[in-house]
């Protein structure tokens, strides 16, 4: 059973997990039919065995990634029995080492605070994409997590255009849409730096993202980037707010979840409601897909 409210049922205890994978080699966070390999259904088979459990216990996360999508600050919380947790608790953290693959690690395992839920509770994620224009292309060791762009890139250009996209709005232009979900979010952060090695990072950050909508950002900046598209174009897009074939979707392997954010204790539960309801701007209607 799967507890998404606030409410933790008698008997159980919510325990909270911080986390990190290297997505390469995962078919998404999200177990799927099929047996391909993701990131929730290998934690929860590792729970499982070093449990010693008869059953699973369903993880819930605060922002499902796409496959190859990587993660450095992934959170999720499971509902344990409370004597399964008192029995496992102290040495649960070392024996998942032991079980798990390298290319995800659990640092962190820790009763959560009352009204805690890794999804509703957070009030950001933030994300960073990773792209190199050097000319002989991406640092071999840095492969798996840089994109190389074969036009050299304006930085300035495209701060300039990110920049007409923070705020809250109706990113349909840039999601994938999902029947029933409302693409209404709030742009926190949208910025680009380049370092001393020549790889790019743009850092996204916002309340939630909707499902491609950082991939969907990022093509569309490195146009302006390269000069192919005006500055004034991403949010030209973005004002029409229909999927636009112009945009590119990146590839995911330069995409990394860094941080999640959360409220003081005493408000998780406040925000964990709050969430819930559908969002709307003006004369517009309005959860949380895949991301991103």
């Amino acid at each position: 059973m799967q507890h998404v409210s606030d409410e933790v049922e008698p008997g159980w205890v919510r325990v909270r997990l911080d986390l990190s994978y290297d997505g390469r080699d995962f078919s998404g966070w999200a177990k799927q039919a099929g047996g391909r390999r993701t990131v929730q259904g290998e934690i929860e088979d590792a729970l499982r065995t070093v449990t010693r459990s008869s059953r699973s216990y369903e993880l819930t996360v605060a922002g499902r990634t796409d496959a190859g999508v990587h993660a450095r600050g992934q959170v999720a919380h499971v509902d344990l029995p409370q004597e399964l947790w008192a029995e496992h608790r102290e040495k649960l953290l070392k024996r998942l080492a032991g079980r798990l693959d390298r290319d995800v690690r659990i640092w962190r395992v820790a009763e959560a605070p009352a009204g805690f839920n890794a999804r509703f509770s957070a009030i950001w994620r933030r994300y960073a994409y990773r792209v190199t224009d050097n000319p002989g292309g991406v640092d071999p060791l840095l492969r798996g997590h840089v994109l190389w762009h074969d036009w050299p890139l304006d930085v300035a250009a495209m701060n300039e255009a990110s920049g007409r996209l923070v705020g809250e709005h109706d990113f349909a232009a840039y999601c994938k849409k999902r029947e029933g979900a409302t693409t209404i979010r709030t742009l926190q952060q949208l910025s680009w730096e380049r370092d001393t090695a020549g790889v790019i990072t743009a850092t996204v950050r916002a309340d939630a993202f909707c499902h491609n909508m950082v991939r969907s950002l990022v093509g569309a900046l490195l146009f302006v980037g390269d000069g192919h598209r005006p500055v004034e174009w991403p949010a030209k897009v973005l004002a029409v707010g229909v999927r636009d074939s112009a945009v590119h979707v990146v590839r995911p392997h330069g995409l990394t979840l860094e941080e999640v954010g959360y409220p003081a204790d005493e408000l998780l539960a406040s925000r964990n409601l709050a969430a819930r309801n559908k969002r709307s701007l003006p004369l517009s209607a309005g959860g949380v897909g895949n991301c991103c």
